[in-house]
């Protein structure tokens, strides 16, 4: 039976990942790049899509799941009829793609059962299990493989592999599995509880660099590990989430693949790595971009891992899809969308990274003088926008303040650090963006910003205006956008995107980062209370480890694909203007806005 996504949490190793059911059942692996084909894929399908379970073989009474503090490694407490079992996962972070087991007898006595069902292919192909020293062997038609090193004996079929044993209290045993590309020799495992123990001094080493010492520092700390597990580490580059396909609408077809670096996504999730002192990720990845760009020229909206375009997006009709949820995609064609907004995201980060010790790229102001002059020619042009709604082009508001953005900031480096740049032509458009969103983007019977010049609809994406300094929050059209969507997407305390019927699926959740947008704003209001209610309820909707998905809803928990980077980011965000900011964002500007701390 399918599980709920909040009943997963995510182990990776900064190359793939995968996720852990409540059950002790793996349900999702793709070695060994997060965008590889999977070979366990019972999280859109069934048990015939591959799964990898360890768990009492009867019925337990009680579950009890948490990540080791400051680490990324997995503890499953099983309690059944007084006996208490401990199922320990983890990857450890290097080139090897492995996932290593432990178990531990914690009290009495319990019969486990172990079985590995691997399915290639996203569980189109059944593998060939064979016996291997130590363990066994399953491998697929293009030769890859994988490799089960067992502590104890196992029961082979044609096409998975089974272990049933009793634990007893004080006893360990341990599983490790390792991929292996086609042509690659095995090396050897190592010692299960030895890379355990590497695991932990690596996560907590990592996480011993974070400057974020808040009250809030669980919630925080959890989110910022899970963005640096889904960075891979190869190139610098980061995935929106290491899933894809899971519904943003149960049954409907709203299903897409996130397993690829948006430029949006990646952008805001290092100015969190900046705040929080992890500038060897923010340089890694400005490389990695500016790598791409020399390469490829324009910027795209998302590319795979190694800044190549991503895959043809299509459909895998032989799963089921979770929650049968068709279609299943892999690939994403938004690839070709255009998104104005890229454009400002990416030059704030810029921005951002000047102001706060970067250190400087001989490159990067030219390229940013070459994306100004893109931006001037096309920011007229509808897009498809933020939300990358598919056949809606549009002039969104949220996409021009974005390109004001990229003139702003710009404007903003070149008189603070000398840099050479044609300032009179970029004030010039700077301020004509400017004065027509004012004119074109206002609802002229509300005097709120709307979601486009042509459509007269709230829209989340509009509580950006404040935060990035296109007009204060006092402004009185900026106040009516706000009350605008607290009367319309505000619901059930949460804050819907746009009117959830004119999604693609006629409904969806609560997108989760829009309600931390939310609470900036209300921060930037001073309206401390109700920032501190609306925050307490967002970090209440998080899973029993931490983790977020792109959106809510009441009826269903949680949402889309999982986890998402930007719910985590953004929970980060708002964290820290919560507690000590003092001011609402990097970028300012054109005066840097402060607010009151909460006390």
């Amino acid at each position: 039976m399918t599980q709920s996504i909040k009943d997963y949490a995510l182990i990776g190793n900064l190359r793939c990942a995968a996720l852990v059911g409540r059950n002790g059942s793996i349900d999702w692996f793709c070695p060994p790049r997060f965008d590889a084909p999977a070979c366990f894929s019972k999280l859109l399908g069934t048990e015939q899509h591959g799964f990898w379970q360890i768990a009492p073989t009867h019925t337990p009474t009680r579950i009890h799941r948490y990540y080791e503090q400051d680490t990324l490694v997995l503890c499953t407490e099983f309690d059944c009829q007084g006996a208490r079992v401990r199922v320990t996962d983890h990857m450890p972070v290097g080139d090897a793609s492995l996932i290593v087991r432990c178990v531990e007898g914690l009290a009495g006595s319990l019969a486990m059962h172990m079985q590995l069902s691997p399915r290639f292919g996203y569980g189109a192909r059944p593998a060939c299990c064979e016996p291997e020293a130590g363990g066994c062997s399953l491998w697929a038609e293009d030769r890859q493989r994988l490799l089960l090193h067992s502590t104890l004996p196992l029961e082979l079929a044609a096409d998975h592999a089974v272990a049933r044993f009793e634990m007893q209290a004080g006893q360990t045993a341990c599983f490790i599995l390792q991929h292996l590309p086609p042509d690659q020799a095995p090396t050897p495992a190592g010692d299960a509880l030895q890379l355990l123990d590497d695991c932990r001094r690596w996560w907590r080493s990592w996480v011993s660099q974070s400057t974020y010492h808040g009250r809030w520092r669980d919630a925080v700390i959890r989110s910022l590990i899970t963005l640096k597990a889904l960075t891979y580490l190869p190139t610098g580059s980061m995935v929106a989430a290491p899933t894809t396909s899971l519904p943003e609408a149960p049954g409907a077809g709203a299903n897409w693949d996130y397993r690829f670096c948006w430029i949006r996504d990646a952008v805001w999730a290092l100015d969190i790595l900046i705040d929080s002192n992890y500038l060897d990720e923010v340089h890694a990845w400005r490389d990695w971009l500016m790598h791409v760009m020399d390469k490829h020229g324009d910027l795209r909206v998302l590319y795979d891992l190694h800044g190549e375009a991503s895959m043809d997006e299509r459909e895998l009709n032989w799963l089921p899809g979770h929650l049968d949820s068709r279609p299943v995609r892999i690939g994403n064609a938004a690839r070709d969308q255009h998104q104005l907004d890229v454009y400002g995201q990416l030059i704030d980060l810029l921005h951002i990274g000047r102001r706060s010790g970067m250190r400087p790229n001989q490159h990067s102001w030219h390229r940013q003088c070459r994306l100004l002059d893109r931006i001037a020619g096309c920011w007229h042009q509808p897009d498809e926008g933020i939300w990358e709604l598919r056949g809606r082009r549009r002039n969104y508001v949220h996409s021009k303040v974005y390109a004001w953005v990229a003139f702003d900031r710009s404007i903003r480096d070149a008189e603070e650090y000398g840099l050479h740049a044609p300032l009179e032509h970029w004030r010039a458009v700077r301020d004509e963006i400017h004065a027509q969103v004012c004119e074109l983007g206002v609802d002229p019977r509300r005097g709120a910003f709307k979601q486009s010049y042509e459509d007269a609809e709230p829209d989340a994406s509009l509580l950006m205006i404040p935060l990035l300094g296109f007009l204060p929050v006092e402004d009185p059209r900026v106040r009516a956008t706000i009350a605008w969507i607290e009367q319309e997407l505000l619901r059930d305390g949460l804050v819907y995107r746009f009117h959830p019927q004119d999604s693609e699926a006629g409904w969806e959740g609560a997108f989760l980062a829009c309600s931390f947008w939310m609470v900036d704003n209300l921060i930037m209001d001073q309206r401390e209370e109700q920032a501190e209610a609306l925050f307490a309820r967002l970090l209440a909707l998080r899973n029993d480890v931490g983790l977020l998905a792109e959106e809510y809803h009441p009826s269903h928990g949680l949402l889309g694909n999982f986890p998402q980077a930007l719910s985590h980011l953004a929970l980060v965000k708002t964290a820290y203007l919560m507690q000590a900011c003092e001011q609402v964002h990097h970028g300012g500007g054109p005066e840097r806005h402060s607010y009151r701390p909460v006390d």
